[in-house]
């Protein structure tokens, strides 16, 4: 089993900056793909950035530009670096792993939500 932990959202004025945290723990021999998706009410959820175990990295067109994803592989832990928000970033963000374990199985697992508003 794997666990996701998130952290760093909040309240933000436009213009703002926040950095999310999201730390997995457990059965873990590899984690390929990491993302952060985020859903907004009576929306639906949505992928924000993703970055592969190499690096590569693929951004919604809205958040180009203003966000950035890193990882830290050592510490199974990925980042999403927000800036300039706007209030239409307003939603709840969820991390996202595709986890392989030591039995050569791959599992895919959610973060518990992280809510980021941006408002003044």
């Amino acid at each position: 089993q794997v666990q996701l932990v998130e952290s760093g959202g909040g309240l933000v004025q436009p213009g703002g900056s926040l950095r999310l945290s999201c730390a997995a723990s457990g059965s873990i021999f590899s984690i390929n793909i990491m993302g952060w998706y985020r859903q907004a009410p009576g929306k639906e959820r949505e992928l924000v950035a993703a970055i592969t175990s190499g690096g590569l990295t693929n951004y919604a067109d809205s958040v180009k530009g203003r966000f950035t994803i890193s990882r830290d592989n050592a510490k199974n832990t990925v980042y999403l670096q927000m800036n300039s928000l706007k209030p239409e970033d307003t939603a709840v963000y969820y991390c996202n792993v595709d986890v392989r374990n030591f039995l050569g199985g791959r599992n895919n697992y959610w973060g518990q939500g992280t809510q980021v508003t941006v408002s003044s």
